[in-house]
């Protein structure tokens, strides 16, 4: 068995020419969240791969065997859930307001500018279709982000993390102006008791 232990992100700093002709392994992310796993790739070689925890392989990701020689990972496609909002009921901000309610859920997301992308749940589809969301299968890749505090977060997950922000601030305002609607009203009870 050929040991992997390196892993260079998205290919970063090796010539085309030489991507072209690396082998491959194509893996869904089930796998590709793991440090440790066994794979072969696409010459039939048996590969054992150790990598630092916490290491998060995407797709385009590129392994560095210890004989030198170099894998592509192609993320597998797989079964997925993607969501979207209704154009004539919803509004963007509705995907917002999902991806807060899935974070809290820890639940592995793919966030692109006008859809999500989950594993299949049919507890979270429901839900999903509750808040008017629109929710379709569909066999795709998939690369959820990674955590804030994971080691591959950059500046778009700093983006997504203000974003999750303003809508739990834009809830808790809202429950604010309810309790006080609510507190209003316990007032004018009270006042027609006396």
């Amino acid at each position: 068995m050929l040991a992997v232990s390196k892993l260079l992100a998205g290919g970063h700093g090796l010539a085309p020419v030489l991507l072209k002709r690396a082998c491959s392994v194509e893996l869904d992310w089930d796998v590709r969240q793991k440090s440790r796993f066994e794979v072969a790739d696409s010459l039939g070689r048996q590969l054992g791969v150790f990598l630092p925890r916490g290491t998060l392989v995407r797709g385009g990701d590129v392994l560095v065997a210890e004989d030198g020689s170099l894998i592509r990972v192609i993320a597998a496609p797989q079964p997925v859930l993607v969501v979207t909002h209704c154009s004539e009921h919803g509004t963007p901000f509705d995907l917002l307001r999902a991806a807060y309610h899935l974070g809290n859920r820890h639940v592995p997301i793919e966030l692109k500018p006008d859809h999500l992308k989950i594993e299949p749940d049919h507890v979270l589809a429901a839900m999903l279709r509750a808040m008017h969301l629109i929710v379709h299968e569909q066999t795709t890749s998939f690369e959820p982000e990674g955590g804030a505090y994971s080691a591959q977060a950059g500046p778009a997950h700093q983006h997504v993390h203000d974003l999750v922000q303003h809508v739990h601030k834009h809830e808790e305002h809202e429950h604010d102006a309810n309790q006080h609607e609510h507190d209003d009203e316990g007032h004018r009870h009270d006042g027609h008791g006396h």
